[in-house]
């Protein structure tokens, strides 16, 4: 089952599907490493839920949950 990556809990992991973000926000999503097939796992999110931290090809992102929205991913098994 796909959902968005803002969906997904606090230390689960997820393979991304697709990113469907278009123009400067996709480019900039691409360039930081959110292609499909890449396992991201969540670190945790601020007090407000707002960004979210994660973990992907050993560095740690932080997003905004409306950058987060355009990610899909499919929830893997811990």
């Amino acid at each position: 089952m796909s959902i968005s990556l803002r969906q997904i809990a606090s230390g689960a992991r997820a393979k991304i599907v697709s990113v469907t973000a278009e123009g400067e926000i996709g480019r900039r999503l691409r360039d930081m490493g959110l292609s499909p097939g890449t396992e991201v796992e969540v670190l945790g999110r601020a007090p407000l839920k707002d960004p979210v931290s994660i973990r992907l090809k050993n560095y740690t992102l932080t997003l905004r949950n409306n950058e987060a929205d355009f990610i899909t991913v499919e929830c893997l098994e811990s």
